[in-house]
């Protein structure tokens, strides 16, 4: 008897722990499946280069390939990068944001990381910027915090970070009656665009085509027409934008989505 209330309590107390570690592994795993501002990215550590263009107040690099335009207007500011053509992706780069920072011992490298925003592409006929290579053009401002001036050039580690963005997702309305023209920009999340879409009052969905950089296209005319806007990111999240531009919408407008990714 006392033998079989022995083993009885062997037996309850191998079924509670085993009971206790399925509930631990499982609520681990959810939690890492959950973890918050990842959003199916891929987060791992790759090398490249960087080195700078423009002056210690980030002239020349106002502008770029993505077509943004004003980067301080746009909210981007000194914190963006150039890619070379091997990172650019014909533009669907745009909007990505990373985290970069200097390889470790190398002359010339700072500690720390910086977070940055793809705006341009490094000319492929530049003197590092080769096709197959891949590297990071920064401003100034951006590439003193990681490395120091002289060294000109430096060997980096890179990933792919959320974008971190402060109020909705801006849209800049362009072209004319007949090729309207959409610029996302202030993209959370992922940061980078695979699709854009737009609905008028009047129509079903529209597939917009990706015309250069971040500009997204259609002949379709939706002129006096309230138009929403359908918005995916390259890691797969889908948010509409409805009637994001209202009936009397015009040319030169901005609006905004009031929510993020």
């Amino acid at each position: 008897m006392k033998l079989l209330e022995k083993m009885t309590y062997v037996e309850c107390f191998m079924i509670i722990m085993a009971t206790w570690f399925m509930f631990i592994s499982y609520s681990h795993g959810t939690n890492v499946a959950a973890a918050p501002g990842t959003n199916g990215l891929d987060t791992a550590w790759y090398d490249a280069r960087a080195a700078y263009y423009g002056d210690i107040h980030g002239g020349g690099t106002e502008q770029g390939a993505c077509g943004y335009g004003d980067l301080n207007k746009h909210g981007y500011g000194l914190a963006t990068a150039a890619l070379s053509t091997a990172l650019f992706n014909s533009g669907a780069s745009c909007g990505a944001c990373y985290e970069i920072m200097c390889s470790p011992n190398p002359q010339g490298c700072l500690s720390g990381s910086i977070k940055i925003t793809a705006t341009d592409l490094c000319p492929p006929g530049s003197a590092w910027c080769y096709l197959a290579d891949k590297h990071f053009d920064l401003s100034l401002p951006m590439f003193t915090k990681i490395a120091e001036v002289k060294a000109k050039m430096v060997p980096v580690r890179y990933r792919r970070v959320p974008c971190a963005k402060t109020g909705g997702v801006k849209f800049e309305v362009k072209g004319n009656p007949n090729i309207l023209t959409i610029l996302p920009y202030n993209v959370g999340g992922a940061g980078d665009i695979i699709a854009v879409s737009a609905k008028g009052s009047k129509t079903a969905w529209i597939v917009m085509s990706r015309y250069w950089g971040q500009n997204w296209t259609t002949n379709v005319n939706l002129t006096g027409q309230s138009v929403s806007l359908r918005v995916t990111t390259s890691d797969g999240i889908t948010k509409d934008f409805t009637d994001v531009m209202p009936a009397n919408w015009g040319f030169g407008q901005t609006f905004d989505g009031k929510t993020n990714f």
